[in-house]
C-alpha cells in the first residue's frame, strides 16, 4: 500500500512538472533588433554641375597713357550661367566626413558700366571659366550630408573697353586671377553610387592692377600699345546643382555597438 501511494504521488508530481517544463521550453527570447544601416560616403567620386553666378567688379583708373590720380570709373555686376564638373575623394569617420575636391567650370558671366572717368567709353568684363581646389568637412545623417568647403580659386577674366555710342572695341586685357573660396552645400544620396547636391560658393578674387592695350581704333594710339591701367576689384558668387557618381561603393556602413 505504501509503495502504491508513493508511486501515485510521484506520478502526480511528474504530471504537474511536465506542463511547466513544456511551458518553459515554448517561450523563446525575441530575436535581436536589426542594426541600423548607414549610407557610406567614403571613396572617390566624379560628377557634373550647373547653375548661375554673379561677379561684382569695381574699376579705378590709375594711368591713362600717363599716371593719373586714382579715379573711380564705377562698378557693375557680371551675371550668367556656369556648367562644369568635379572630382574628389571623401572618407567617413562615424558621422564626420572629410574630403578633397577639384572643380572646373565654363562660365558666361558678363556685365558692363559706362565709365565715370570718361563717359564716352564703357567698361566690359567677362568670366569665361573658373576652377576651385578645396578641402571639405561635413556631418552626415545617414544619406544626407551637410558640408563646408574652402581653398583656392582661379578665374579666367576678359576686360574690354568699348565706345559707348558705337560699341567699337578700343582696348582689351586678359587675366588669370587667383584668389580664395569658401562654400557650403547639402548632398543627398538617393541610391547606391549616386547623390545630388545644391551648393553655394563665394570667391574672394581681390584687387589687381590691369593694363589694357589699344586695338588701334582711337586715332593716334597704335595697336598693341598700353592704353590705360585700372585697379579692378572682383568677387564672385555661385549657386549650382550637382550630381555625383561614387566609385568606391562597398555597400552600406552598418552601425556597431
Amino acid at each position: 500500500m505504501k509503495k502504491f501511494l508513493s508511486a501515485t504521488v510521484g506520478l502526480v508530481a511528474l504530471g504537474i512538472a511536465a506542463p511547466a517544463s513544456a511551458a518553459d521550453m515554448a517561450v523563446k527570447a525575441p530575436p535581436p533588433a536589426p542594426l541600423p544601416v548607414l549610407y557610406n560616403w567614403t571613396g572617390f567620386y566624379i560628377g557634373a554641375n550647373g547653375g548661375g553666378g554673379w561677379s561684382h567688379k569695381c574699376w579705378d583708373v590709375t594711368s591713362f597713357r600717363v599716371p593719373v590720380a586714382p579715379f573711380g570709373e564705377g562698378c557693375h555686376d557680371a551675371n550668367g550661367g556656369v556648367v562644369g564638373g568635379q572630382v574628389g575623394y571623401r572618407w567617413q569617420m562615424q558621422n564626420w566626413v572629410f574630403g578633397l575636391e577639384a572643380q572646373g567650370d565654363w562660365a558666361d558671366l558678363k556685365g558692363s558700366n559706362v565709365s565715370r572717368f570718361i563717359p564716352a567709353w564703357t567698361n566690359n568684363s567677362k568670366i569665361e571659366a573658373f576652377g576651385l581646389f578645396t578641402g571639405q568637412i561635413g556631418y552626415a545623417w545617414n544619406n544626407v550630408l551637410w558640408y563646408v568647403k574652402g581653398g583656392a580659386a582661379v578665374t579666367d577674366d576678359k576686360f574690354r573697353g568699348t565706345v559707348t555710342t558705337s560699341g567699337a572695341l578700343f582696348d582689351s586685357a586678359n587675366e588669370t586671377r587667383w584668389g580664395g573660396a569658401i562654400g557650403t552645400g547639402v548632398e543627398y544620396g538617393f541610391a547606391p553610387n549616386w547623390s545630388v547636391a545644391v551648393e553655394y560658393d563665394h570667391l574672394f578674387m581681390g584687387n589687381r592692377s590691369i593694363t589694357a592695350t589699344s586695338t588701334g581704333v582711337l586715332a593716334g594710339i597704335p595697336a598693341g600699345s598700353p592704353f590705360r591701367t585700372d585697379s579692378i576689384r572682383q568677387d564672385v558668387d555661385l549657386v549650382t546643382a550637382r550630381i555625383n557618381y561614387h566609385f568606391n561603393w562597398g555597400g552600406p556602413l552598418v552601425a556597431r555597438y
